[in-house]
């Protein structure tokens, strides 16, 4: 069934005999937010604002590679569109309050949301096109030309980062010297690049790139009519790309999905990339079975506009013929379509989607500002099927896998598993291409095994690729691979490395490859004995905002301003916190920290970590000291990072700023040989020792160590400490030194007294004691006779008072 359809749709091709299709002139209204200006002549609108126009003689058509219905038509009219041209439109224009003088656009860029930055006169702008407003870029001083940036369309924080990443700067400014502008927040501000890395490079800029495919940022120099990339990361900051012939400015496309495809071109020249500037070369025309270099002024023709998108180029020249071809890791390929008219100083081609090339021209209206557009489609995949051009046909049926529109992550120590699928043409036998954009960072083997048969008897085939960091690979020298711990960026393409040109619609097989920080994985400390399972505390209690008291002895501001002055009491999160894990104190202890991703347990975290008490408690120690660990330079502790604490800035001990004192350190010798040695995990069984105090301590546990996972793993758990007896009240050397004295002063009285009452001195002594002794007992028995006096005397006369009463007086108990 599969082959009746496949014949019935090369039938369809073969029937096709123009190449531009499906003509329509678009009259419809509303593409346009300035509805107030739509129906006025287009000489009453330039009174009001600037009508902006391309600075280049040919047009140029960009599009949103994220939202493909939205575009800018660059010409004598500059159009934006966000409904692919399909209804009329205004001319953009800027307000004349903006003074952008000169209204010419050198350079267009789309960024994230709703936003364009253009290049006007020299000067940056941004313009949102769905509230229909215009800005200034800010921190832009000097004159520029062009803005340059990369596109990621992917969802997540790693791809808007590498979208926001932007440079503005002056093509043929002179080196050294020129102004180079750049942002990180998607050009809302820029600010002026340090240059001190570009000092060492002569002659004019002719553009400046972030190559996020190799990681590198790409500095195209001119000089002596030559053009040549240098780079600024390592490895290849200390090397340059091939020199190519540079003789007027060229446009640079640089084309999506990071693969490190470039396109340079103007009217007389046009050179592609597929290694973001390294080697730079011609475009392969394929003309009647002959493969030749396209020299654009031999063959007398004047390139007007260009179109590209991941996989496919094409070019409209000037004298009315309309190239294609697709672009590979083999060369970029190309040959002349069935001559039709399609040129006019205002058309312009683009691709609408993979296989369909748009050429479009706008319309003006005698009498209204707004145009409309005259859209025709060329079906490149039925016109390669003309016999005139001679192609073969495509040799392979079906290429396909489920990495496609994904990214995925790579972090240290980690690899991952690919596959795609393949159907050769019966009778043909292709060969597999794999390839990574940046072999530095990104290192792979692959395997290719028969896959099972078709209904016809053809033969499947399962492409099986195994992805690792180069330099856990082993294969490479040192000095290819990147710097270990710096992030990277690569692509990995699976296409067909003989692949005919009439393979349209059999596009490779792309994805971006993130060597970084999996954000899937966290760190979890193991909490299979807590101190509610013992019941010591109650998950009960602990939920009801329950408190604990930290004594001022036990613990240290967290300011580190002085001694605590007061009990600090702590309320206890037990949302995140849960039950305390139960540690008895007098056992030296190291938390056992798991490491997860998605959820699910990989392994027990091997790698160096730290602890701090958030609340300050310092009723702890470790059981190892510089010596005892066997550091060879000073090991950093916390008091490393004193002044972070100050500003109570979490985490400031992480594994971009760790380093070991395990490796030789001549700016840091070991000095302190008994200084706590504050690192757990890693080469030593390093562990904490509490103090004699019960109790709850909440800890931060940050992994340190930076060949393990390019990700801060971090994380906060509770303890509770029991087992420890109340501290003796007074010191048991001081109690044992005091009773013996005591019983030694009592032997000697016992035995001194008795001799000297037996003396004269004695015996004076004696008789005074027994006077005072005397004279005491005697005022005793006066005060006390003198108190039985006074109480026989009240008796008597209470007696008396009863006996005076007559007895109708006395009362008498009821009955």
């Amino acid at each position: 069934m599969l082959v009746l359809m496949l014949a019935a749709a090369v039938a369809t091709m073969v029937r096709a005999h123009t190449l531009c299709r499906y003509p329509a002139v678009a009259q419809c209204h509303g593409d346009s937010a300035a509805w107030d200006l739509q129906d006025r002549p287009l000489q009453v609108l330039q009174q009001i604002r600037d009508l902006l126009f391309y600075a280049f003689p040919n047009t140029f058509v960009l599009k949103n590679v994220c939202k493909p219905e939205v575009s800018v038509y660059l010409g004598q009219e500059v159009f934006l569109t966000t409904n692919n041209f399909e209804s009329s439109l205004l001319p953009l224009t800027i307000p004349k309050s903006m003074a952008v003088g000169d209204p010419s656009v050198t350079s267009a860029h789309f960024v994230s949301g709703s936003v364009v930055l253009f290049v006007i006169g020299g000067k940056g702008y941004s313009f949102d096109y769905y509230e229909y407003t215009w800005r200034k870029l800010e921190g832009i001083s000097g004159p520029i030309s062009h803005i340059s940036g990369d596109t990621c369309c992917f969802k997540g924080s790693f791809c808007l980062e590498l979208a926001n990443n932007l440079f503005a700067y002056l093509r043929g400014g002179q080196f050294p010297g020129t102004s180079i502008y750049f942002s990180d927040n998607g050009g809302f501000s820029f600010q002026l690049m340090n240059t001190d890395k570009l000092s060492h490079l002569n002659g004019t800029l002719g553009g400046i790139f972030h190559l996020h495919s190799m990681s590198q940022v790409g500095v195209l120099t001119v000089e002596n009519n030559l053009g040549t990339f240098h780079y600024m990361e390592y490895p290849l900051n200390h090397s340059m790309g091939i020199p190519f012939s540079y003789k007027n400015f060229l446009e640079v496309i640089m084309k999506p999905y990071q693969r490190g495809f470039m396109v340079f071109w103007n009217q007389t020249s046009i050179l592609v990339s597929s290694n973001s500037g390294q080697i730079v070369e011609r475009v392969q025309l394929i003309h009647q079975k002959i493969v030749s270099d396209l020299d654009v002024q031999r063959a007398n023709i004047n390139i007007y506009s260009v179109a590209s998108n991941a996989y496919e180029l094409a070019f409209l020249v000037a004298e009315d013929h309309l190239y294609y071809g697709s672009q590979s890791y083999m060369g970029t390929f190309v040959t002349k379509l069935p001559h039709q008219r399609l040129w006019s100083k205002h058309t312009s081609v683009y691709f609408e989607s993979i296989g369909m090339l748009q050429v479009l021209t706008p319309v003006r209206d005698a009498h209204f500002a707004a145009f409309d557009f005259n859209k025709c489609m060329v079906n490149v995949q039925a016109t390669l099927m003309d016999k005139n051009l001679e192609l073969q046909p495509c040799n392979v049926e079906l290429l396909e896998s489920t990495m496609i529109n994904t990214m995925f992550t790579i972090d240290m120590n980690s690899k991952l598993k690919l596959s795609a699928l393949m159907i050769p043409r019966m009778g043909e036998n292709p060969t597999l291409l794999v390839m990574v954009s940046n072999p530095h960072a990104l290192g792979f083997k692959a395997s290719l095994n028969e896959f099972g048969n078709m209904f016809d008897g053809n033969s499947k085939y399962k492409l099986e690729i195994e992805l690792k960091q180069q330099h856990y690979w082993g294969n490479s020298d040192f000095n290819f691979t990147t710097s270990i711990k710096r992030h990277a960026i690569s692509s990995i393409t699976v296409d067909i490395a003989d692949k005919t040109l009439s393979c349209v619609d059999l596009k490779p097989l792309s994805t971006l490859i993130s060597v970084g920080c999996d954000m899937t994985k966290k760190i979890v400390v193991q909490n299979k004995i807590s101190a509610c399972t013992v019941g010591i505390l109650s998950p009960v209690q602990l939920q009801k905002n329950y408190t604990y008291t930290i004594e001022k002895e036990a613990y240290d501001p967290i300011n580190r301003n002085g001694k605590a002055q007061d009990d600090l009491i702590v309320f206890y999160e037990y949302k995140d916190l849960g039950c305390p894990r139960l540690v008895y104190y007098d056992k030296p202890w190291k938390p056992v920290v798991e490491l997860r991703k998605d959820g699910i347990v990989e392994e027990i975290v091997s790698a160096e970590y730290v602890l701090s008490e958030i609340n300050g408690l310092v009723t702890y120690s470790y059981s190892l000291t510089a010596a005892t660990a066997n550091c060879r330079s000073q090991p950093q502790n916390w008091s490393t990072f004193e002044s972070g604490i100050e500003n109570e800035q979490p985490f400031l001990w992480n594994r971009e700023n760790y380093v070991s004192c395990h490796e030789d350190n001549e700016d840091n010798p070991l000095l302190w040989p008994n200084v706590e040695y504050q690192v757990l995990g890693g080469r030593t069984d390093n562990r904490v020792i509490f103090g004699q105090r019960n109790g709850i301590y909440i800890f931060r546990l940050s992994v340190v160590d930076p060949y393990y996972s390019y990700c801060n793993l971090n994380t906060i758990f509770s303890v509770y400490v029991h087992g420890a007896l109340p501290l003796e009240r007074f010191r048991p050397l001081l109690t044992i030194f005091l009773m013996v004295i005591t019983t030694l002063l009592t032997v000697w009285l016992a035995y001194a007294i008795p001799k000297q009452l037996r003396s004269e001195k004695g015996q004076r002594l004696l008789g005074f004691c027994y006077r005072i002794l005397q004279f005491c007992l005697g005022i005793c028995f006066c005060t006390w006779l003198r108190g039985k006096l006074r109480q026989c005397l009240r008796s008597r006369k209470v007696k008396d008072a009863n006996r005076g009463k007559r007895p109708s007086d006395q009362k008498h108990p009821e009955m």
